[in-house]
């Protein structure tokens, strides 16, 4: 029989779904199917069924094209309910886990799927219990404590940056709101009075006049990308050519109000990536946060500011993440399909992370456990995670000591690919943080030929070791990596742990400009 109304097991709809489309498709890609409602299902006697004709509408459908799409660029044996793509974007950022932006963090939906208790087709066992210790050695931006808190879990991080400490301790500490949100206000006046005294703000008005006149006439919205889509306009010929003619108009307005863009000859990245007033105003607020007494507030204040920074740096819109060249003049925003301007003041981006800062805080106050996590900076292939856990918080010593480290989850710096010092120079500088290039595991600058692989096998070996003295003896593992060089069976090898799973998850939902789908292996390593 072979209607499309036949009844398929998921082994039977693999095979055909395999034959159909001419390419591997395992039963975690049925079952994800049914799980997240893309099909419906069927049962018999507890034994589970779909419809062939169900599964042709989906594959025909543009969500199935893309999962097709998917199975054919990464393989047949991804876990595509890993994916999380179903996930609204404000469900990914969730809380604190946006208070700042970090580059190479995993979603906290992931981190959670591993530590709560729940068990599916694929995660058949529960790892971790309330109450149990969890240890990042990698812990960037903080994902794995936050969510740790929100599941009853003590948690640990390490990090070598003293900047991803910072932002990690923020996210998971208590802070007093109240008082909080009064220093933001007297802040927020003094800027203003600050912005008002220094004249910017009359020559940003009328450039903003001059940019509405000359977009509305050159790309009027949305004839302009209708004209560009057709291939009518060459935007990016049309674009330089209108942006050259702006600037004339840009240069006169500079010099009417004179304006100071760059400081001559500076020599420093605040100096270089922004605008004088800029940077100015930035110095001012710096100013009021060291004067605040309370360690907890003024550290909150630090990551607003940080925040603000990164966005106010003398770029384009569409390069924010990359930085190339600082651009001090007007330009065609191919991400807004006009000419645009840089910032000339911190104000606006203030004003919105504070109240944004706020409204996170109160979110995960409503979640929290009375559990404890903390952020230790140090060297996770050395560090003595108790005696450092003595000197910053007593209490989870003693835990440690009684109960041990239940495991790991934590995504390892993947080799050459990322400076994390750099990624957040603008604060190292502006907040005189000591930095430890030099410590990084498998940074950008070293590349990634066969010394670079070695070194970094070496780096993560060391780390698991060191930390196992401070686990149980039944301990689970799980780190996150695009392992393309094939690099965690002997990173296993030489920790004495075995990979006893391997989960394969497409990443789908990055901010980047290339969005390219590429994938991810969460290896399960004992020992």
């Amino acid at each position: 029989m072979d209607s499309v109304f036949e009844l398929l097991t998921l082994k039977q709809a693999c095979e055909w779904a395999s034959g159909y489309l001419g390419k591997n498709v395992t039963v975690s890609n049925i079952s994800y199917l049914i799980q997240y409602g893309r099909i419906p299902k069927f049962t018999n006697n507890g034994s589970t069924f779909i419809r062939k004709q169900d599964l042709i509408k989906y594959y025909e459908s543009y969500n199935g094209g893309k999962e097709i799409d998917w199975i054919d660029k990464l393989g047949g044996d991804l876990n595509l309910a890993l994916s999380f793509d179903y996930l609204k974007e404000s469900e990914r950022t969730k809380h604190v886990h946006r208070l700042h932006p970090y580059k190479g963090k995993f979603i906290p939906q992931l981190v959670r799927y591993f530590l709560d208790d729940h068990v599916d087709d694929y995660k058949k066992e529960v790892y971790f219990h309330k109450r149990d210790i969890v240890l990042d050695p990698f812990c960037g931006s903080g994902t794995t404590l936050v969510e740790a808190n929100e599941l009853g879990m003590h948690a640990i991080g390490i990090d070598i940056s003293s900047f991803n400490t910072l932002i990690s301790n923020v996210k998971i500490s208590k802070h007093n709101l109240h008082d909080l949100n009064g220093e933001l206000t007297r802040i927020a006046q003094d800027l203003k009075y600050f912005i008002q005294e220094s004249g910017i703000q009359l020559f940003e008005s009328n450039l903003l006049l001059a940019l509405s006149d000359f977009n509305n006439k050159y790309f009027p919205s949305p004839d302009f990308k209708i004209t560009v889509h057709k291939g009518i306009i060459n935007e990016d010929e049309y674009g330089k050519q209108k942006a050259g003619e702006f600037e004339a108009i840009y240069r006169d307005l500079v010099s009417k109000y004179n304006i100071v863009l760059f400081k001559e000859n500076g020599g420093t990245f605040l100096d270089k990536w922004y605008i004088v007033q800029v940077k100015k105003e930035i110095e001012f607020v710096q100013s009021f946060i060291e004067k605040i007494t309370d360690e907890n507030i003024r550290k909150v204040l630090s990551i607003i500011l940080s925040r603000t920074m990164r966005s106010c740096r003398a770029t384009t819109h569409f390069d924010l993440a990359t930085l190339k060249e600082p651009v001090y003049s007007t330009y065609y925003c191919h991400k807004h399909g006009k000419i645009c301007k840089p910032l000339f003041s911190i104000l606006g981006w203030w004003l919105r992370y504070s109240e944004d800062t706020i409204e996170r805080l109160q979110q995960f106050n409503k979640l929290r456990t009375n559990t404890n996590q903390i952020c230790l900076t140090g060297d996770s292939r050395s560090i003595d995670i108790v005696l450092a856990l003595e000197n910053a918080m007593p209490d989870l010593a003693e835990l440690v000591k009684e109960q041990k480290i239940a495991g790991i989850f934590s995504s390892p710096p993947y080799v050459g690919l990322i400076d994390y010092h750099d990624q957040h120079a603008y604060a190292y500088e502006l907040f005189n943080l000591e930095r430890k290039d030099h410590l990084e595991i498998g940074p950008l600058s070293n590349g990634q030929g066969y010394d670079a692989r070695k070194t970094y096998v070496n780096a993560i070996s060391d780390v698991l070791n060191n930390c196992k003295q401070f686990m149980k003896e039944d301990f689970d593992v799980f780190l996150v990596a695009n392992d393309k060089f094939n690099l965690y069976p002997v990173i296993a090898q030489k920790s004495n742990m075995q990979i006893v799973n391997k989960y394969k998850r497409p990443v789908l939902n990055r901010t980047e400009r290339d969005k390219g789908a590429y994938s991810e292996t969460i290896f399960h390593m004992k020992s």
